[in-house]
């Protein structure tokens, strides 16, 4: 066959039902296409209970071929079609299945397994007689369907016309048979006896029936019981073109098309109604076969992407929300650990160099206490005793001291900074467990060679200084008494003034001996401050080196931890960066990707659109 648009479109379905994974649409629409490509047109003839809907056939073919009657229910889809003479068969296999309730509209065509009779062998069909095929059929069991062939006119040019059971409530077996003929019609009859007006229930299913095949006229039977049957179908056309439903409507009377065909009464005939929807068939179907397959390929076509499209707008939404909620959080998680962690490395630094200037404070306290102490216990020992005797004792004295007062002091040191350490350690062990241990830090404090304390210059008082000091004396003695015993009338050097010269003798070397002890204290104790100073100064020096020995180390290994936490953060935060930004990438190509496939179903539906345009009605209320 000579490709056509809407076979084109058809085709462009297929494959994009292909392309997403939709086999199950793609075997619908191949089976559909194989049946438009064919030369027949499916007229399906739907209607409810007593509807006249087999009548209705029985009047188009002028023969009682389908079964009716009060008590007669058609339980099978009767196919008639056409034949060089009378035929019928039954073929066997299993009704259709039941249509769930909860089924949207569009998804009564294309969803669920394929309903299609398997290829049969002569042996497995039942050949009956056209009069009895359907009464047959309705009574037996495992039967899908009746195949009828007659020799009509109105049937030779391809036209088959498909009797259904009667609808009813959605989930009944009767429905899911009618709703399983829908998908393999070119057009649709739908029946309603002109005795009221079309309810709210066949309006929703002339709306549903529209969706699956755009063709379909409305067929309002047994005219001949109603007087004012015109009444009854101008308001139902007005009805209909209120809700926008574009359907052809037909007013026929079965019963006067039979008594016209048996009396061959060409006015009844008229009166009946059926050359309008003869008519109909023949030259609005029959004579425009191309735009009929046009519609329902469109049809077809748009409800194909009907199905395809939710998913991948549903797809496109959630790239578009990004589905890296897990990653972001984690890198923002990062990041905020990498900003507390400079606040706590930060802390780290803070609270080592507020410990260690408490602690240099405290040391330089210490130390100074200490040698203050022995400086006062030294001077308190000049009092009394003589450096000139009792010097080693006190250099043994001071030293011993004063190497106390050192290893005193270096002992709360290292106890402080061992302190401080542990402090440190369990700080950080927050984020690195054990990460030193105050033995690996503390160094050995170095010992301070006390230097040699020599004993100060001391003044010897010599005899020879003894006795000249002691003359000088006498003589000043001898001399001032001597002049005032003169005045009684005595000599100069009398008794008298040679004892006093002999009293102030004695009395200037007691003198002077003090005098000289007290200067020899003096520079004792001068000679001990300036060792004890010396030492202070050499002592908090080393003291002092050893803290800041001590607090770099702690420092660096604060700052190496740091830069360790923060080197693993940052490593973990830029592989999850990398992994987001990946993903976003990926994201934005699935992205881009997706909204193309939409694109170009969108594009498809606009094409089966223009084929098939859709119906929107405007409300089925009553």
């Amino acid at each position: 066959m000579k490709a056509t648009p809407w076979l084109d479109v058809l085709d462009e379905a297929i494959r994009s039902c292909a392309a997403h994974d939709r086999a199950d649409l793609v075997a619908r629409l191949r089976a559909r296409r194989a049946e438009l490509t064919g030369p027949k047109v499916r007229v399906v003839v739907l209607g409810a209970q007593g509807q006249g809907k087999s009548q209705l056939l029985n009047g188009l073919l002028g023969t009682g071929v389908c079964a009716v009657g009060d008590d007669v229910t058609t339980t099978v889809p009767a196919v008639v079609e056409y034949a060089s003479a009378p035929v019928a068969e039954l073929v066997p296999g299993v009704t259709a299945p039941l249509i769930e309730a909860g089924h949207s509209r569009d998804s009564l065509v294309l969803e669920g397994p394929v309903h299609s009779v398997p290829a049969l062998t002569a042996s497995d069909r039942m050949s009956v007689s056209v009069d009895s095929a359907t009464s047959v059929a309705n009574r037996r069991g495992g039967i899908a369907k009746v195949e009828i062939g007659l020799p009509r006119k109105l049937l030779e040019t391809g036209l088959t016309l498909i009797d259904t059971p009667p609808y009813g409530d959605r989930a009944s077996e009767h429905t899911g048979a009618v709703l399983a003929t829908l998908p393999h019609a070119d057009a649709v009859l739908l029946t309603a006896d002109v005795t009221h007006d079309l309810t709210p229930d066949e309006l929703d299913v002339l709306e549903r029936v529209l969706t699956l095949c755009p063709t379909v006229a409305v067929v309002l039977t047994k005219t001949d019981l109603v007087p004012g049957w015109q009444r009854v179908v101008e308001r139902n056309r007005a009805r209909l073109e209120r809700h926008g439903l574009p359907v052809t409507v037909f007013a026929v009377s079965s019963a006067l098309r039979l008594l016209a065909a048996r009396t061959n009464d060409s006015g009844l005939n008229d009166e009946s109604g059926f050359p309008s929807l003869i008519s109909y068939l023949h030259h609005d179907l029959m004579g425009n076969v191309d735009g009929l397959r046009r519609r329902s390929a469109g049809a077809l076509a748009g409800l194909a992407v009907d199905r395809v499209v939710p998913p991948l707008r549903e797809r496109l939404a959630e790239l578009q929300r990004g589905g890296d909620g897990e990653l972001t959080a984690r890198y923002r998680a990062a990041g905020k650990r990498l900003e507390h962690l400079q606040r706590e490395a930060s802390r780290w630094q803070t609270m080592l160099a507020d410990d260690v200037a408490d602690l240099t404070a405290d040391l330089d306290y210490d130390l100074r206490d200490r040698t203050r102490r022995i400086l006062r216990e030294a001077d308190e020992y000049f009092e009394v005793a003589d450096p000139a005797k009792d010097w080693p004792d006190f250099e043994e004295w001071l030293r011993d001291n004063l190497t106390a007062a050192a290893e005193a002091n270096s002992g709360w040191l290292l106890d402080r900074f061992e302190w401080i350490t542990r402090k440190l350690a369990g700080a950080i062990a927050v984020h690195r467990p054990d990460v030193f241990a105050p033995e690996e830090v503390l160094p050995g404090m170095p010992k301070e060679e006390l230097g040699e304390l020599r004993m100060p210059g001391i003044e010897r008082f010599t005899l020879g200084q003894k006795l000249f000091v002691g003359m000088r004396g006498s003589y000043s003695g001898l001399l001032m008494f001597g002049l005032a015993t003169t005045l009684a009338g005595m000599s100069l050097i009398n008794p008298i003034s040679i004892g006093a010269g002999v009293a102030f003798g004695a009395k200037s070397v007691f003198e002077e001996r003090g005098t000289r002890l007290k200067r020899r204290q003096a520079t004792a104790r001068n000679a001990a401050h300036r060792y004890v100073d010396d030492f202070f100064l050499a002592y908090g020096k080393e003291s002092k080196d050893a803290v800041r020995l001590i607090h770099r180390e702690l420092r660096d290994r604060c700052t190496e931890v740091t830069q360790e936490l923060r080197a693993e953060i940052s490593e973990a935060a830029q592989r999850i960066k990398q992994l987001i930004d990946a993903k976003a990438a990926e994201r934005g190509t699935a992205v881009r990707e997706v909204a193309r496939r939409i694109d170009e179903l969108e594009l498809l539906r606009r094409r089966a659109e223009a084929l098939a345009p859709r119906v929107v009605p405007r409300g089925l209320t009553a």
